[in-house]
């Protein structure tokens, strides 16, 4: 019987146990659980934080043991009889039905020993199961002997690493960035006549289109992506085959070219081997790089949405040009006030994804020899990253920028009373007799159209002829 405790250290219940052996002895495990002795174990080491691995880690390991096995197999480093099981298992892994059974925190051996023991451990237990056996029977399926064969921690963990990094940016923060690139491109193009006055040290400066606007945004996202795509090669060559150091001590010969082979048939992935093991184990250059460009993904959507929830802001007292659209949900206090809520999420999480980066940064530096040995807080980081970037650009496509509209009267005002409109008459004037022009329209509270008139530096005629909005925006072929 194993006695279970609830948050203040009372016992809250007790659950049926079995006994599983490892080099260190017996200890019980939860009857109903996959996991063995070694995660057993660790659960009593580790006691530390809550922080957990995302489900997409595990499923990616499962990948990883099927392309191990069926490596194994085909180099004739295990039995078909072994290894076949070990896939099934793996499979039903991949599915998501063993969800539940991975109870470690993050903070474990820097290597993330545990979690691939935890790993061969449920496959190992499954597969015996498959076999007729018990939970905790160990054969003929052994966690370490087969479904750990041809690898170690120290090679299994990083190519996890790359694989689930590879897979949650193919199918989950790619699809969420070109969702939003296509959106803010669609606004660039309704937005294409509509003019603005564009804002340098956040004080008025000449004409622009809003559209202009808002193809800088659509780039940077375009650039953003652009940049991810490039690091993806680096992150195809995965360490499997370096075993313990790197040297491929106990691997079936050709295992890491195999395993390979069998991966990206598996992934739809290229993945190679890393002709250095060494570097790819002692170090993850690749993975600090990816974060880089998370880190600038995120710096890009802090200006975007801030630009946007700043040019929304009011509606009355405030820049008003933008219409956002309404979630639904209001103040606590103040009836009806609606606020830029998904923008605000989407700046909350390039928070995060910034500083997420600065401890990738310090992880990726921790590469002591021949092993980095903070992988698990550099994963967890990585992933946390990707999937609130994923999250939050979409929701943010989606529920604003999709539904996102101008207020052209606000727009209009804004532009019919903006001094730096005389700029254009500079080549005409001169710089200082223009800078008269603003000074005068500033002081009295007046249109510069209507400065520039009462000094009679200009007609009417010729300021209306020199000083057009749409062309200082760029705009040649408007109708009016």
């Amino acid at each position: 019987m194993i006695a279970g405790f609830d948050l203040h250290g009372r016992t809250a219940n007790v659950v049926q146990s079995r006994i599983e052996h490892d080099a260190f002895g017996a200890i019980e495990v939860p009857a109903d659980r996959y996991w063995g002795a070694q995660t057993q174990r660790a659960l009593g080491v580790f006691e530390v934080g809550d922080e957990r691995f995302p489900v997409c880690l595990f499923r990616a390991f499962a990948l990883q043991k099927i392309a191990a096995a069926r490596a194994n197999v085909r180099l004739g480093a295990l039995d078909r009889a072994i290894g076949g099981p070990i896939e099934l298992a793996a499979v039903e892994l991949r599915e998501g039905r063993f969800d539940d059974h991975f109870p470690l925190t993050i903070w474990q051996t820097g290597s993330g020993t545990q979690t691939n023991m935890n790993v061969n451990e449920v496959i190992a237990n499954r597969a015996n199961e498959m076999l007729g056996q018990p939970l905790g029977a160990k054969a003929p399926i052994h966690p370490n002997d087969h479904v750990n064969c041809s690898q170690s921690s120290n090679d299994s963990f990083p190519t996890v690493m790359h694989i689930v990094t590879s897979l949650e940016i193919r199918d989950r923060l790619l699809p969420a960035l070109k969702t939003l690139r296509d959106e803010l491109a669609a606004k660039a193009v309704s937005f294409s006549d509509v003019v603005k006055i564009g804002r340098t040290h956040l004080m008025d400066a000449v004409p622009m289109t809003m559209g202009q606007a808002f193809q800088a945004f659509y780039t940077q996202i375009d650039n953003c992506i652009a940049r991810i795509e490039d690091a993806l090669p680096r992150l195809h060559v995965v360490v499997q085959g370096g075993t313990a150091v790197g040297s491929g001590l106990n691997a079936a010969a050709g295992f890491d070219l195999a395993f390979c082979d069998e991966l990206s048939a598996l992934s739809g992935l290229a993945f190679t081997s890393n002709p250095s093991k060494f570097e790819g184990m002692g170090a993850h250059d690749t993975l600090v790089e990816v974060s880089g460009t998370l880190n600038t993904l995120a710096v890009c959507l802090l200006k975007v949405a801030n630009d946007i929830r700043f040019l929304g802001s009011g509606p009355r007292c405030g820049l008003g040009e933008l219409v956002i659209p309404h979630d639904g949900l209001t103040s606590s206090i103040m009836p009806g006030k609606r606020n830029p809520t998904i923008a605000e999420v989407v700046t909350q999480a390039a928070f995060q994804v910034i500083g997420n980066h600065a401890t990738v940064t310090a992880a990726g530096a921790s590469g002591n020899f021949e092993l980095n040995v903070a992988k698990p807080v550099l994963i967890y980081n990585i992933l946390q990253s990707i999937r609130i970037l994923a999250d939050s650009s979409r929701t943010f496509a989606v529920r604003l920028i999709h539904e996102l509209d101008i207020d052209r009267q606000q727009l209009d005002l804004n532009v019919s009373n903006a001094l730096l409109l005389a700029t254009a008459l500079n080549p005409i004037l001169g710089y200082d007799k223009v800078a008269k022009i603003t000074a005068k329209a500033l002081s009295e509270s007046t249109t510069p159209r209507e400065s520039a008139l009462a000094l009679g530096f200009v007609s009417a005629e010729d300021y209306d002829r020199h000083v057009d909005p749409h062309l200082m925006a760029g705009i040649r072929n408007r109708d009016r």
